[in-house]
């Protein structure tokens, strides 16, 4: 038996040589072998050849098949995410995860292991960025959806979720940084705290704007669809859309005034809804009289009224009440300015209530006042406080030029006339005379 320590009998055999890398036998014995740099970049050039196939493929067939799905379902909130294009934003990521994943087994490529490094750091951010991309088109695909529901005007969402497409954007920031400088992302979130002083700074139009959003939702004082005045700002029309930083009034004149959300905390503006929701716009417009017209009534004037089927109950009682009344309280009644009389502006006054209580475009539940307000250099005006039923802008002036049309044409029959400053054509005529 031989000795444990006795070494092996030498053999004829040599000794093994070292196993080569599959990916150096690939291109031995071939001008690559030299060349290393030119099957890199040949290699490169096929790898984003395979990527944009992949790209193509997914776009083209895959994400066909994923459309004709949804489009045969009776949901609509999958095309939301349809019209946002969700899933084209996804399509970006298996190009990029082909790179990511293939390019470790490219031969020539481990010939440059800081270029492997570089494209897969590239890569990686890319796939961020288009998650990134894919969270915001999400978003907006629920913004969408949600408009579509009858509270999406009182309630809009719209500003917060432009709050949360800020957030995705930062984390996606910090993770595309973190990967390209190949450091952890929790450097970069953790040195946020010490830079709190100056981002409150850079986001302070922001957080204002998030807090006034808060309060215009929460106390429903704005909401799109209303009609709103805010001077300052010259706007003046409707809300079309609140944003987490602006909201947008589209004028009377179709042009858009864009105003800071917060200023609408900040500042006053008059909104219009309150009058939509009650059925009743008011009508608040006076008539100037001319002073040198007003007079008391004769008999033959009263009777002329009395053909009037709105006055005649009217003038009967009123004759009735005043003679009983100058009978027995004036002693002298033979001198007429001790008597009471009917004036022509105060039957104007009640026959243009009996004219407006009988049309069925008057609010009759609403305040319903015809009245005098103080004598002027301009005449006598008798002003009409009342509502009309209809609130939409066009047939509410429609309305209100029908009532004032007929006021002013039938003050001739009281023996009235309408105030106007005297013009080119009354001179004219003064000279002629």
């Amino acid at each position: 038996m031989a000795d444990e320590n006795t070494p092996p009998p030498e053999t004829n055999d040599p000794s093994p040589l070292p196993v080569k890398p599959w990916f150096e036998k690939l291109y031995e014995d071939t001008w690559f072998a030299d060349n290393m740099w030119a099957a890199a970049c040949i290699e490169a050039v096929v790898l984003l050849f395979v990527s944009l196939i992949l790209y193509m493929i997914v776009k083209g067939y895959v994400s066909k098949i994923v459309i004709a799905a949804i489009k045969k379902t009776k949901n609509t909130w999958d095309d939301a995410f349809l019209d946002a294009n969700v899933f084209a934003r996804l399509s970006l990521l298996a190009p990029l995860l082909l790179i990511n994943y293939i390019i470790q087994f490219m031969p020539a490529m481990h010939k440059y292991q800081q270029a492997i490094f570089g494209i897969q750091s590239i890569s990686t951010a890319l796939m961020v960025l288009a998650g990134m991309l894919a969270g915001l088109s999400f978003t907006n695909a629920v913004n969408n959806i949600y408009n579509k529901r009858e509270s999406a005007n009182k309630h809009p969402i719209k500003g917060y979720l432009q709050l949360v497409n800020i957030f995705i954007c930062a984390i996606g920031a910090i993770f595309i940084i973190a990967i390209l400088l190949d450091r952890s992302p929790w450097v970069f979130i953790s040195g946020i705290g010490a830079m709190t002083a100056v981002l409150m700074l850079i986001f302070k139009d922001t957080i204002l704007s998030v807090v006034a959003s808060i309060q215009l939702s929460s106390n429903k004082m704005v909401q799109v669809g209303d009609w709103i005045e805010m001077p300052q700002y010259g706007a003046d029309g409707d809300v079309i859309d609140i944003a987490l930083h602006t909201v947008k009034v589209q004028n009377w004149d179709k042009t858009i005034t864009t105003i800071p959300t917060h200023k609408l905390i900040e500042t006053s503006f008059k909104n219009w809804r309150g009058m939509s929701e009650s059925g009743g716009r008011r009508i608040k417009r006076s008539v100037s009289i001319d002073m040198s017209t007003i007079h008391f009534l004769a008999e033959n004037e009263i009777e002329n009224l009395r053909q009037f089927e709105i006055l005649t109950e009217y003038l009967d009682g009123k004759r009735s009440e005043i003679n009983e009344f100058n009978e027995k309280e004036i002693k002298n009644s033979n001198f007429e300015p001790n008597k009471r009389r009917l004036t022509n502006i105060g039957t104007l006054r009640h026959y243009i209530i009996q004219y407006l209580k009988d049309k069925p475009f008057i609010h009759q539940d609403m305040t319903f006042l015809i009245r005098q307000l103080a004598p002027s250099p301009t005449g006598l005006p008798i002003e009409i406080y009342i509502f009309s039923n209809n609130t939409n802008w066009i047939e509410y002036e429609g309305i209100q030029g029908d009532i004032f049309d007929h006021i002013l044409s039938i003050l001739p029959e009281f023996g009235l006339r309408a105030f106007q400053n005297p013009s080119g054509a009354d001179f004219a005529s003064l000279n002629k005379s």
